[in-house]
């Protein structure tokens, strides 16, 4: 809920002046209702100064932004910032190197918080770290609040609203997009690649954990949340292939069926990127092996970070090319659904326009479910959050049938 102080700010966007942040900061402009309390900010005043008057332009909620000088290094400056904010939203990452600070200050002065943030290790260090403190504070801590792991996500929990209640439920999600990479995205999975050992034994510290806090707790349930076998198959209508992605968004997916009764009492969850023939489904292991590989030397790493710079992304025209679809299959009680989301360009637009609706959500809407410490989308927000994203574009529906594996039109929504 917004803060009650008159100098309180309904949102804080960290990051505005980056490519990714300052596309969120024109949606919170266009789409923040009129009287909105909020900020942009950052290290640099002066950047920070020019995106304010390009904002202004927008009109609306753009006329009421603010600036603020915080350092995503410094726990006081942020400390300072938790303090007045109902909602932080970042897009500064890589988040493992540059959001601890941030999550730390919103756990412990019971500030919401959201980012973008697509790195298994640095949500699971993030739980392990400050999930009972924002649960004491009442903090909401929502990762993954962009094309990680929205679409997904809240995907995943409209076709199970389709399915019938108590009874096993299986759902598999087959991912299809078209669209560039962001510079901080390509940095963020590079550094994420490198660490993939680190990352499991954080892994397996939480799960640890989790079972030590479900034993002191005493409550105990029969209910099952597992993965579905990893390996490729051929695709739903039998054209072309579906190959596991092993991305957080089944991670997250599987937490909020564990949070969840209507996930029914044993539900079974896989994830896929689909292709279009054989040749790119034997190709595509092969080529992210070489750069899991790649990724281990420090002379490789250096490379790999080298092919994008932080801070850039594609023109308007490209991202007007681009779009996603993600199609899920869902079955239980002898019925099966096909549902889809789908919408413009995952990396940038849409990823924008999630992360500035999950904060607005968190900040003003009122009848979300009651939660506190490290949550999912679907915990924290759920259907609300799906109305909102309607509301700017994405599509969220139930098909009579597998669809068409021939794109969107170039320069058109799916």
């Amino acid at each position: 809920m917004p803060r009650s102080d008159s100098d309180g700010y309904d949102v804080v966007l960290l990051g505005a002046t980056g490519f990714t942040g300052r596309l969120t900061a024109e949606r919170l402009a266009s789409h923040g209702p009129a009287g909105l309390r909020w900020a942009i900010a950052g290290l640099d005043p002066h950047r920070l100064a020019a995106v304010q008057e390009a904002l202004a332009a927008h009109g609306g909620a753009g006329a009421t932004v603010e600036t603020v000088v915080a350092d995503v290094t410094d726990p006081t400056s942020l400390r300072r910032l938790a303090e007045r904010a109902a909602v932080i939203a970042t897009s500064v990452g890589p988040f493992v190197e540059r959001g601890e600070q941030v999550v730390a200050a919103c756990a412990d002065l019971g500030a919401d918080y959201v980012d973008l943030a697509g790195e298994p290790e640095f949500v699971d260090r993030m739980w392990l770290a400050y999930h009972e403190r924002a649960s004491a504070t009442g903090a909401r801590l929502v990762h993954s609040c962009g094309f990680d792991s929205v679409p997904h996500d809240l995907g995943a929990w409209f076709t199970v609203q389709q399915l019938p209640e108590g009874v096993p439920l299986t759902v598999k999600g087959f991912v299809r997009a078209y669209g560039a990479l962001s510079g901080g995205s390509h940095h963020s999975a590079v550094r994420a690649l490198s660490r993939l050992r680190q990352a499991r034994a954080v892994a397996g510290r939480r799960r640890a954990a989790e079972r030590r806090a479900a034993a002191a707790s005493k409550v105990t349930s029969s209910r099952r949340v597992r993965a579905l076998p990893q390996r490729p198959s051929r695709a739903p209508d039998g054209q072309g292939w579906a190959l596991p992605l092993p991305t957080i968004d089944p991670l997250v997916v599987r937490r909020s069926a564990r949070a969840c009764e209507r996930y029914g009492p044993d539900f079974a969850y896989g994830h896929y990127a689909l292709v279009p023939n054989l040749p790119l489904a034997v190709g595509a292991p092969v080529a992210l092996g070489a750069m899991v590989a790649t990724a281990q030397v420090r002379p490789g790493r250096d490379l790999l970070l080298r092919l994008q710079r932080q801070g850039a992304g594609p023109s308007a025209e490209r991202r007007a090319r681009s779009w996603f679809q993600v199609c899920f299959v869902g079955t239980g009680g002898e019925r099966e659904v096909i549902t889809q989301v789908s919408g413009g360009d995952p990396g940038y637009d849409e990823t924008a326009t999630m992360l500035a609706q999950s904060a607005l959500c968190l900040a003003l809407d009122a009848d979300l479910p009651s939660t506190a410490g490290q949550v999912t989308t679907v915990q924290a927000m759920g259907d609300a959050l799906r109305i909102r994203l309607q509301a700017h574009g994405m599509t969220f529906r139930r098909l009579s049938a597998w669809p068409s594996q021939a794109g969107p039109a170039a320069g058109s929504r799916p």
